[in-house]
């Protein structure tokens, strides 16, 4: 282990101890999160995954920062993608349920998603992490890496965040082969409904702040992706 890492795991404590040892804190970021849930979710995205983000890059190269990098950039980027998440969480949660109850044999389940656990519960979490990981997840994804692919392609500059992306010259340069066999065909399946699925069973204001710290494994898994595609 690297002085590095030791220095990310003092910060990490750091950051969240004040969570757990003062219930004025804790209070504060409820409250904060029920009256202004948007811009909690931009800072939520904004941090955890951006953090993410930075372990992959650690994975990759053994280091927490490179030239180019843009964190800055990455953690704006990340905020606005992380309201348009609890946006579109927020449609499945109540949408998917609403539909299913219209069958006679999923009679209830909207009703159940807003109780204790129960096998409904879970089938209805279960239902909408499926939507959601086989319609939303997909053009996030591409949008996600258009991001990132244009920040690299900028040096990490903050000035990228103000240039139109050339979408039609970025679609083309990126590894359709690597998106589609392993981000699409791999990771949702086996990791993303499964984890959305429990996302959705916890209570309601909890499952953003959840989806957010899976952008730590976003992270992560982006960087495996890189590598492949280096492969």
């Amino acid at each position: 282990m690297k002085r590095s890492d030791i220095f990310t795991i003092v910060g990490v404590i750091v950051f969240l101890s004040p969570f757990f040892i003062f219930d004025s804190v804790y209070e504060f970021y409820n409250d904060w999160n029920r009256s202004n849930p948007m811009s909690m979710a931009f800072l939520k995205f904004a941090i955890l995954a951006t953090f993410g983000e930075v372990l992959g890059l650690r994975i990759k190269t053994g280091k927490y920062s490179a030239p180019g990098f843009g964190l800055f950039p990455r953690a704006v980027i990340w905020g606005f993608l992380g309201m348009w998440i609890a946006a579109a969480m927020g449609v499945f949660r109540s949408g998917v349920p609403a539909f299913m109850d219209k069958f006679t044999v999923f009679n209830g389940m909207l009703v159940a998603m807003s109780g204790d656990f129960t096998a409904m519960k879970l089938l209805g979490a279960f239902f909408i992490s499926v939507m959601m990981n086989t319609s939303f997840a997909p053009v996030f994804m591409t949008l996600h890496k258009i991001t990132d692919t244009h920040i690299t392609n900028n040096g990490g500059k903050i000035g990228c965040l103000l240039k139109p992306i050339p979408i039609r010259k970025t679609i083309i340069s990126l590894n359709w082969d690597v998106q589609w066999n392993f981000v699409f065909k791999k990771t949702i399946p086996f990791f993303w409904i499964p984890a959305h699925t429990l996302t959705f069973i916890l209570p309601t204001h909890m499952q953003v702040l959840f989806a957010a710290l899976l952008g730590v494994a976003l992270g992560v898994i982006l960087s495996i992706a890189a590598l492949k595609s280096k492969a």
